[in-house]
């Protein structure tokens, strides 16, 4: 007999693959790195599952699309960016706001700083990527409310 850990592990072992096959096939090139739909997966987790959940697909999604897109030196701010997207997006009842209010924040300044400060991009290419990074998130927050939405009427 399978515990439900041992399921559980298996789902987020899928919806990581699934976010990395979903951001490497959707991806647009920007100034300093790359538009996906990865952050679909991200929220949808969030949504369906809870934070611990969406912080792990988030940040180990994120990890491996860098990796094997050849952006390596943006793998461990993607891990913590989108990891923090993840898990703030999993709040649940009236935090729920905050939470997505929190996890755009910790993405889309996230990238900011870590583009300006860290990787020496400047802060033009930094500023000029902010919008591609809003768009990136809210289509990944829409979509993942989406799809999330769908898996509770089909479960009803």
């Amino acid at each position: 007999m399978t515990s439900n850990r041992t399921q559980l592990i298996a789902r987020l072992s899928i919806l990581t693959a699934l976010t990395v096959v979903l951001g490497y096939y959707t991806k647009l090139p920007t100034p300093t790195g790359i538009v996906t739909l990865l952050d679909l997966g991200a929220y949808f987790t969030a949504f369906y599952f809870g934070r611990k959940e969406g912080a792990i697909v988030g940040g180990v999604g994120a990890f491996l699309l860098d990796l094997i897109s050849g952006y390596p030196q943006w793998m461990f701010f993607s891990l913590l960016f989108h990891g923090g997207q993840g898990y703030f997006a999993g709040f649940k009842g009236k935090a729920r706001y905050l939470g997505l209010l929190l996890a755009t924040v910790v993405m889309v300044g996230g990238y900011a700083l870590a583009s300006a400060l860290f990787l020496g991009n400047g802060w033009g290419a930094a500023i000029s990527d902010i919008p591609n990074n809003l768009a990136q998130n809210f289509v990944g927050m829409a979509l993942g409310y989406v799809v999330y939405y769908a898996f509770q009427k089909k479960g009803s």
